[in-house]
């Protein structure tokens, strides 16, 4: 464990030092005082933003709903776009579906909406994102997909790619 002394808490004494404690079993930790009138701040994981970025796509006839992640800084989750986090995730997508276009015909299912970057909270990743995406790929109604995802999500957009200009992301829905 690191022990430091340059940062402290407001209302904490300066001279008192402090153990920086890392992300570990769901909690993203903060600084904790060894000793003086400090408190241990913990934020849970469930509450940190998380951004997905997702295609609804058909590969060969077959429904497919590749989704990447992760889980953003709460800077991040002020800014008024996704950043070089959303960037990194389009882009690792992309990648991605590229790679298994090898196994046949790629095609979009949903337009301009089928390539989708959204902030969702975790508990939503790990609880209802799955249902959803099991549900589509089974046969589910695109319309209501996108429904659902526009109602989990706390902000959303969609990315776009045009000749010779940088990804860009679009206010969805």
């Amino acid at each position: 464990m690191d022990q430091r002394r340059e940062f402290s808490p407001q209302g904490a004494q300066q001279a008192a030092p402090y153990l920086y404690l890392s992300s570990c079993q769901g909690f993203r930790l903060g600084w904790a005082a060894l000793q003086g009138g400090a408190v241990l701040k913990v934020d849970s994981m469930a509450d940190a933003p998380y951004l997905v970025a997702l295609a609804l796509v058909e590969l060969q006839g077959q429904r497919a709903l590749p989704l990447t992640g992760k889980s953003q800084a709460a800077a991040a989750a002020e800014a008024a776009d996704p950043g070089v986090d959303g960037r990194t995730l389009a882009l690792e997508l992309l990648l991605r579906l590229w790679q298994r276009s090898d196994d046949g015909a790629l095609q979009r299912v949903a337009g301009e909406e089928s390539l989708l970057l959204l902030e969702i909270p975790m508990e939503v990743m790990s609880d209802q994102l799955p249902i959803l995406k099991a549900n589509w790929v089974a046969g589910g109604e695109t319309a209501t997909l996108l429904t659902s995802l526009a109602g989990l999500s706390v902000r959303a957009w969609r990315i776009t790619i045009a000749k010779y200009e940088p990804i860009s992301f679009h206010p969805w829905p």
